[in-house]
C-alpha cells in the first residue's frame, strides 16, 4: 500500500468515528500482512494535519488519540445547527474539578480544606458520572478515603492532550482575583 492510500484510509477512519483513535486502534483495521508501522501512521497523520492547515477542520492529538474536529474559529457556526442547551455546572462543581485537576491526587477532605466548605456527594457523583474524575485508589490513613484524579475524558472534553496544557495556577489566580480585588476597592470607595 502506498503512502497516499494509507493517508486516505486514515482520513476516512477519522471522519467516521465519534471518539479519538489511537495508533493501536488504527492498526487493527488492517490485515496482518499490510499493517502499517506506527511511524508510517504518524507520517500519514502529519501529512493530513498539513493538508488541513488552511481548512475549517483540524487534526487534533488528544490524550486518548487522534481526531478530526472543527477549528474553534468555526465552532460558533456549527453550533447553530444544533439547538442543544449546553450543560450548566455550578461554581462548586467547577471549583472541585479545578482542585482535582491542579492538586491531584486528592481526597474529599483535601478538597474541603482548600475550598473551606463541605463537598456535596452529588458534586463528586456528577464528576464521576461524566468520567472527568475517577477514584485512583485509597489513601493509607484511618478511614481509607478515596483518592481522586482526572481522566482522559476530562482532557478530551477540555481539548487537552496532557495536564501540562492547563493554564499555570498563578496565571489563573491572577486573572480571577485581580478583577475581584478591583471590585472590592471600588465598593469601598463608593461607600
Amino acid at each position: 500500500m502506498n503512502e497516499n492510500e494509507l493517508k486516505r484510509i486514515v482520513e476516512a477512519l477519522l471522519m467516521h468515528t465519534s471518539e479519538p483513535l489511537t495508533l493501536e486502534k488504527l492498526q487493527t483495521v488492517f490485515d496482518e500482512w499490510e499493517k502499517p508501522s506506527y511511524e508510517q501512521l504518524r507520517n500519514a497523520l502529519a501529512e493530513l494535519a498539513n493538508e488541513y492547515e488552511n481548512s475549517a477542520i483540524e487534526l487534533k492529538s488528544l490524550a486518548s488519540g487522534y481526531c478530526l474536529q472543527t477549528k474553534a474559529k468555526y465552532s460558533t457556526w456549527v453550533s447553530r445547527l444544533y439547538i442543544e442547551k449546553p450543560a450548566k455546572y455550578s461554581r462548586a462543581l467547577l471549583e472541585t474539578l479545578a482542585i482535582v485537576a491542579y492538586r491531584q491526587p486528592v481526597t474529599r477532605a483535601d478538597i474541603e480544606d482548600i475550598r473551606g466548605v463541605a463537598v456535596s456527594s452529588s458534586i463528586l457523583k456528577t464528576l464521576l458520572e461524566r468520567e472527568w474524575v475517577r477514584i485512583a485508589g485509597h489513601r493509607d490513613i484511618p478511614g481509607k478515603p478515596a483518592v481522586y484524579v482526572t481522566t482522559k475524558a476530562f482532557l478530551d472534553y477540555f481539548n487537552l492532550s496532557s495536564l501540562n496544557e492547563l493554564p499555570a495556577l498563578q496565571e489563573m489566580s491572577d486573572s480571577l482575583l485581580v478583577p475581584q480585588e478591583q471590585t472590592l476597592e471600588e465598593e469601598c470607595v463608593e461607600e
